[in-house]
C-alpha cells in the first residue's frame, strides 16, 4: 500500500470560490475590498483562536494538526484496484511456494502498515492473530489523526465567539471616543470586520477543512481495513478469486 500524493484541484477551487464570492460581493455592493484589511481584528480573531486551541490541545496534536492541513490540496493517493492486485498476487505466490516466498516482498514495502502485516503473514503468525494485531494499530492510528483533525474543528468553533469578542471592544472603543467622531469609524471598522473574521474563517476554512480530514482519514482506514481482510484470506488459504471478490465488496 505505498501511498503517492495528487493535488485535490478541487479544495482549490473551492477556496478560491468561496473567497472570491465574499470578495466580489462586497465590491458589487459597492464597497472596497481596502475596508476588509483590518490589522487588529486580524490579531484579535486569528490570535485569539490559535491561543485558545493551543490551550485546548497538547503540543503533538496541536502541530500535527497544522500538519495534516497539507493533505486539503496534497491529499495521499490511495488504489484500492491497485492493493486488490498487489493481494492477489501476494496470494498466487503464497501458494505456489508458501508464506516464506513472500520474503522479498518485504523490502519493496514503503508503508509501514504493510510492512508489518506482511511480516506477520511471513512469520506464519495465525490469521486471527494478524487482524488482532493490525486492528489495534488502527485504531492507535484513527484516534490520533481524528484528534489531530479536531485542531480544525475547535478552531471553527472558536473563531466566530471571538469574532464577537472583536465586535465587543470594536465597541468599546467607539464608546470611549463618542467625544471625538474622527476616530470613530475606526472603532466601528474594528467591530463588524472582526465578526466577518470570525464567523468566515470559521465556515469557509476551519470547519471544511476538518470535515476534509475526517475523510481522507476514513478512506484510509478503508484502505487499512482492505489489507488486513487480504492478508488474513491469503493466511487461510483462500483462492485468487474469493479473495477479489471480497475486497472488491470495500469499494464504492
Amino acid at each position: 500500500m505505498n501511498k503517492q500524493t495528487s493535488i485535490d484541484f478541487v479544495s482549490i477551487i473551492g477556496v478560491v470560490l468561496a473567497f472570491s464570492a465574499i470578495l466580489g460581493g462586497q465590491v458589487l455592493e459597492g464597497g472596497h475590498v481596502g475596508s476588509l484589511m483590518q490589522i487588529t481584528a486580524f490579531i484579535i480573531v486569528f490570535g485569539g483562536t490559535t491561543g485558545a486551541i493551543m490551550l485546548q490541545c497538547p503540543p503533538r496534536i496541536f502541530f500535527d494538526g497544522l500538519l495534516l492541513a497539507k493533505w486539503i490540496v496534497l491529499p495521499p493517493k490511495l488504489d484500492p484496484h491497485g492493493l486488490i492486485k498487489q493481494v492477489v498476487a501476494w496470494n498466487g505466490v503464497a501458494r505456489k511456494g508458501g508464506l516464506l516466498a513472500l520474503e522479498p516482498q518485504l523490502d519493496e514495502q514503503e508503508d509501514p502498515f504493510t510492512h508489518k502485516g506482511l511480516q506477520l503473514l511471513v512469520d506464519g503468525a495465525e490469521p486471527e492473530k494478524i487482524r488482532e494485531a493490525l486492528e489495534v494499530e488502527i485504531a492507535t492510528y484513527e484516534k490520533h489523526h481524528i484528534d489531530a483533525s479536531k485542531v480544525w474543528m475547535a478552531a471553527g468553533g472558536y473563531a466566530p465567539t471571538i469574532g464577537i469578542i472583536g465586535a465587543v471592544l470594536g465597541l468599546i472603543h467607539v464608546m470611549e471616543n463618542l467625544t471625538d467622531p474622527s476616530k470613530l469609524g475606526a472603532g466601528i471598522a474594528v467591530a463588524f470586520v472582526a465578526t466577518v473574521y470570525g464567523v468566515g474563517s470559521a465556515n469557509l476554512f476551519f470547519l471544511p477543512i476538518a470535515n476534509k480530514l475526517r475523510a481522507v482519514i476514513e478512506q484510509e482506514l478503508v484502505i487499512r481495513e482492505m489489507l488486513i481482510e487480504g492478508l488474513v484470506s491469503i493466511a487461510n488459504g483462500e483462492n485468487p478469486r474469493a479473495i477479489e471478490t471480497k475486497l472488491q465488496g470495500y469499494i464504492i
